[in-house]
């Protein structure tokens, strides 16, 4: 009887703790985030690389790639490490989490577009845009 007793109160716990979690059954794995892949573009067109937003390390922080010949748009941005949303929509790339090499502000429409540093102007938008 106590194995029956047993039995059923760790069925209800992990019927609990599916119902508490969604129930879907997907692992950690499958909550990633998947990434976003962006087209970076120098002054209309002049030249362009790509750049991937990957996994969430915190709230408004995501891990970036930077294509290497992204070096060519704006020196110094192939460093870039780390993607930081702010609450205004606002997008900064850096290679620290903290100090920007370049700023986007949100476009009108889809994308962003760099307002610090002032020259190049760079715009960034989803890649099949």
């Amino acid at each position: 009887m106590k194995i029956l007793s047993a039995l059923i109160a760790a069925t209800a716990l992990f019927g609990g703790v599916q119902l508490f979690n969604g129930g879907g059954g997907e692992s950690t794995a499958d909550e990633v985030a998947p990434a976003n892949t962006y087209r970076l573009i120098a002054n209309g067109d002049e030249g362009v690389c790509s750049v991937t937003r990957g996994a969430s390390v915190s709230q408004d922080l995501s891990l970036l790639t930077v294509a290497q010949n992204c070096r060519r748009l704006l020196p110094g941005i192939e460093r870039a490490k780390f993607w930081r949303e702010a609450q205004d929509g606002s997008v900064a790339f850096s290679a620290d989490g903290i100090d920007p090499i370049v700023t986007f502000a949100v476009a009108d429409g889809d994308g962003y577009e760099s307002y610090a540093p002032a020259m190049p102007l760079l715009s960034l938008a989803a890649a099949g845009n």
